[in-house]
Formats: structure tokens, sequence, C-alpha cells
């Protein structure tokens, strides 16, 4: 497996709220553990509710015990989104505060994922797929047919998010997996680099990198390029990189 992550402040803000986690290590019965959190807020309210959420994450995630990979995910996931909103509770400084998360671990050829908000994971290899499903006004309004796919990237509303770590009590992620095969490549990504670069030139510039360190740096270079209207985290894993192909 080869990784690479990293955030970027963008060319719009002055501070960065986005929070990137890659271990390839076991944290507690997990093999791996990654995380894109997108935060909201005050001046210091969302980048700490990004990063706090996924501190308390993988503290949790640590001390499970649950043997169900979802159940060690999810229990984790609502544990994060109490301390939130907790936090907000005590000072007035915070109130208001929260964070997107998108979560991902890689089981031998199953990646296991979840979110909460509009951070995305992609599935790339001949194709570009995103697996997660935004938690946006402007993903439920496609959903209904109020819109089509198309009009949904320069809708004004686009930004308006349905649901957050923080926003309210008894937050529910998204759960998925996948099977995976050697040559694909996942993104977890926040809408600072969704936003900011069409999938079609995602994929072209991931399947033209050399390795997930260029292709990480050249994401961001080209979401600033494009306006780098906001943080930009992104997470690149190559999750068969050191698998033999047996014919």
């Amino acid at each position: 497996m080869k990784t690479f992550s990293k955030t970027d402040v963008g060319r719009k803000r002055e501070t960065n709220q986005d929070y990137v986690y890659a271990r390839t290590k076991p944290v507690g019965k997990l093999p791996n553990l990654f995380a894109v959190a997108d935060g909201m807020g005050g001046h210091n309210a969302g980048d700490l509710a990004s990063k706090c959420t996924v501190e308390i994450l993988e503290r949790e995630i640590e001390e499970s015990t649950e043997t169900n990979i979802k159940d060690i995910i999810r229990q984790a996931i609502y544990k994060a989104n109490e301390k939130i909103i907790e936090m907000a509770e005590r000072d007035s400084k915070l109130e208001g505060m929260g964070t997107t998360l998108v979560v991902a671990t890689i089981v031998h050829n199953m990646i296991y994922f979840a979110n909460v908000g509009d951070s995305r994971l992609y599935l790339i290899n001949h194709t570009i797929t995103q697996l997660t499903k935004d938690h946006s006004l402007v993903e439920e309004m496609v959903r209904l047919g109020g819109i089509k796919p198309e009009e949904a990237r320069n809708h004004p509303d686009k930004n308006i998010i349905t649901r957050a770590i923080g926003a309210k009590e008894g937050v529910e992620p998204d759960f998925f997996e996948h099977s995976l095969k050697k040559g694909d490549i996942i993104l977890m990504c926040s809408d600072g680099l969704s936003n900011m670069i069409e999938d079609e030139e995602i994929f072209q510039i991931v399947k033209s990198g050399r390795d997930v360190v260029e292709i990480t740096e050249d994401l961001i270079e080209t979401a600033n390029e494009n306006g780098g209207k906001d943080n930009i985290g992104v997470v690149v894993i190559e999750p068969l990189a050191d698998e033999v192909s047996i014919c």
C-alpha cells in the first residue's frame, strides 16, 4: 500500500479548516485508517472541529471492543459527534462549529468507508467513480429530479450541507464497502478540491501522475490554479501497490 496526504489553505481563505489523516499501521482492530474532515464555524472553531473529530475518531477506534468494522467506525463517529456538540455548548466562541467527515479502512481487497457531509471518496482505475453520496441540499435536489446533475456544480446553494459532525445529536453516517483490484487508486478529498476540478480532470491528473505524492501535489496545484476558493484536503491511496498479480 502506498499513500500520501496533504492540506492546503487555498488562495482565498486565511485559515485552514481541513484536516487529513493517513495511517497504514493498525488502529485498534482496524489494519489502517484514513480520514478527511472539512471544518466549519468561526475563526478558530472550524479547524478545531475537524482536528478534534479525527483525533476522537482515532482514539475511539483504538479503544473499541467492537469486532464488526462498521460498528467500530459507527460508534467512533457517534462519539465524535457527541464530543463536538459538548465542546460547542461549553464555549460560546465555538457555537455553530462542525465538520464533514469521510473515513475509510482497507482490509485485504475490500475498502470500508463512511461519510457525513460532502467530503468525498472516489475510486479511480479505468474510469472515475464517486463512491460516497454528498449530504447536501443540491444533491437532494438532484435525487428528487429538481435539477440536473450538470446544474448542481454551479448552483448557488451547492455549499449547503444537510449533515455534519456537531450539527445535531444522532447524526447518521452513510456506510459503504467496495471490492478493490490491482491498479485501483482511492482519492479522499474535501469540496475545496471537488468544487475546483471537474471529475474528468481529476481522472486525468491521477492517471498521469507518477506516484501518490505527485498525484496529490498536482491535484492541489490545479485546484489553486482554478481559483483555490476554499481549503483543500487530499488523501491518495494506492491500496494494492505492493500486491503481486497471479495470472
